[in-house]
Parts: structure tokens; C-alpha cells; sequence
């Protein structure tokens, strides 16, 4: 196993997952609930992507940085939207009930939308435009072989985290999120439009489930209706290994489940028929030691 090679794929692999895993921690850093149906933005945006792009092509525009941009900027709104939507109908008319209720409500949502697609896009393996003919070159840098794609999705993930981190604790859009987050019904009292800040939480999480989709189906080039599932599990696992409500968290958590993906994959004890185990194990592992994740608060219950 190359080492190098390996850590270098789990960087890339991880760094997806923490973009995916903002959404979760971020909804629920806010409003206290699991957005089960995080996962079927991120299939959105894959879908959205490949028919834009699709498109583009059709008409002659071939330039990839304008189909790639033009193809983001369509899914941010339309994942966006999504988002919007999901929290009015799932969300919104369910506050204040117990917290089963709408999770059960954001599952029915997950899959509604994926079998949705399966009926209106087909059940079979699309596979992704192939917009780079200089995107999915191979670059060695010693025996590390790396992709201009490669480096985009790693590249996106730390500047999202620097990005989010600086929004959540230098604007006051971001104070307005803490405060809601902290206290509720004080928030409203200071005149803090805490539903439109809930909505702004979900638009932000799912414009980066979108921006993911479009991004690792480019590296993965397979699109289905169900991809978003697998991908969602991983990247709520990161969220609460990091420490669900950290974004900083969703980020160690992403990195940490992708290099432990990566690794089993690559071993010859392990292989790539065991790596979720490896991967849940590694979840389980930590969170015996540390219930609250890696830089999760406890909750402290006032009696």
C-alpha cells in the first residue's frame, strides 16, 4: 500500500464528506434536529449538474471552467430551493412537537425525493459529463498521483471551512445563528427573525450538499437516485464523530472518516468489502470515549 497515495485519496474523500457534513451540523446546531433528507440534496445537485451541463454542451459551449461555473452556479439554486422547501414542509409546522416526529417527517422527505428521481430519471447508472479533458489529467508529484479535481475538492473543503467559520463568528447574520441556537425564544425577544434564520441555515447546508454533488460525481462519474444515501450516512457519521453542532467538528469528522475509508480499502488485512466497518468502528470507538464527539459541548441538563 503507497502510503502517500493513501493519504493523499482520504484527504480528497474526506473533504467531501465535511462539506456534506456542515449540512447536518449546522441544522442541528440551530433547531436541535437531524435533516435525514441532506442526503437527496446532494443526489439533486449531482442530477442538476449533469443536465446542465448536458446542456451547455449541447448548444456548443465546451469550455470547461464556464460549464463547470455555469453548472454551480444553477445547482447552488437549485439545491438552495430544495433546502427551502424541505424545511417549510418538513420542518417548519412540526416545531415544538417531540423530536421524533419530524424525523420521521425528514425520512418520509428522503424518500420521497429519491424515489422520485428513480421514476422520473430512470433507475440506471448515469454517468457524469466528462467536462475535463485536462480535469482528470494525472499529475505525479513524486509517487503521489493526483487530479486537477482532486485538488479542487480539497481546495473547496478548507476554504468553505475558513469561510463558515469566519461567517459564524465575525458577522452578525452569524451571531443572529449562535443566538438562536443558544436561546430561542430569547432571540425572538431581541428582535432576531429566528425563522429566517433557520431558513438561511438550510439554505447555506444545502448549496454545499449541491456544490458536493456536482463536484464528486465529476470524480466518481456515477450518478443514481439512491447515491445520496450512502454518502449522507458517512457524512452524518462524520458530523457526530467531530461533534454534532461543530463545524469545525463536521470537518475533523469528514477527514477522519475519509482516511479511514481510504486506508481499509487499501489493506490487505481489511480490503474494501470492510471498510464502512472500519469505518462505524471507528465512530463507535470514539464516541465510547468521548460521547459528544471529538470537540462537541456536553449538554448540561439544569435541574
Amino acid at each position: 500500500m503507497n502510503i502517500s497515495q493513501t493519504i493523499v485519496d482520504g484527504l480528497v474523500q474526506g473533504g467531501m464528506y465535511a462539506i456534506v457534513a456542515v449540512g447536518y451540523t449546522m441544522v442541528y446546531g440551530v433547531i436541535g434536529m437531524i435533516n435525514f433528507a441532506h442526503g437527496e440534496v446532494y443526489m439533486i445537485g449531482a442530477f442538476t449538474g449533469l443536465m446542465v451541463m448536458t446542456g451547455l454542451a449541447l448548444i456548443g459551449i465546451t469550455s470547461v471552467p464556464v460549464m463547470l461555473l455555469l453548472a454551480l452556479i444553477v445547482v447552488i439554486i437549485v439545491a438552495s430551493a430544495t433546502g427551502v422547501v424541505i424545511e417549510r414542509v418538513a420542518y417548519r409546522p412540526l416545531r415544538g412537537k417531540h423530536r421524533l416526529i419530524p424525523l420521521i417527517s425528514a425520512i418520509g422527505v428522503s424518500l420521497f425525493l429519491q424515489n422520485y428521481y428513480q421514476i422520473t430519471q430512470g433507475s440506471r447508472v448515469f454517468a457524469a459529463m466528462d467536462v475535463s479533458e485536462g480535469g482528470k489529467n494525472v499529475y505525479m508529484v513524486g509517487e503521489i498521483a493526483i487530479t486537477p479535481l482532486q485538488l479542487t475538492v480539497l481546495m473547496a473543503a478548507i476554504v468553505i471551512m475558513i469561510l463558515l467559520s469566519l461567517f459564524v463568528s465575525k458577522t452578525k447574520i452569524g451571531w443572529a445563528c449562535r443566538a438562536t441556537e443558544q436561546d430561542r425564544r430569547m432571540a425572538n425577544l431581541l428582535g432576531i427573525n429566528t425563522d429566517n434564520i433557520i431558513s438561511l441555515v438550510f439554505v447555506i447546508g444545502s448549496a454545499l450538499a449541491g456544490i458536493a454533488g456536482v463536484l464528486l460525481s465529476l470524480i466518481e462519474v456515477s450518478i443514481t437516485s439512491f447515491m445520496g444515501f450512502a454518502i449522507g450516512i458517512k457524512a452524518f457519521a462524520a458530523a457526530v464523530l467531530g461533534g454534532i453542532g461543530s463545524i469545525p467538528g463536521a470537518f475533523i469528522g469528514g477527514f477522519i472518516i475519509g482516511f479511514a475509508e481510504k486506508i481499509s480499502q487499501g489493506s490487505d488485512l481489511i480490503g474494501s468489502d470492510y471498510s464502512d466497518v472500519m469505518v462505524f468502528g471507528i465512530l463507535l470507538l470514539i464516541l465510547l470515549v468521548r460521547p459528544s464527539g471529538i470537540l462537541g459541548k456536553p449538554e448540561i441538563e439544569k435541574v
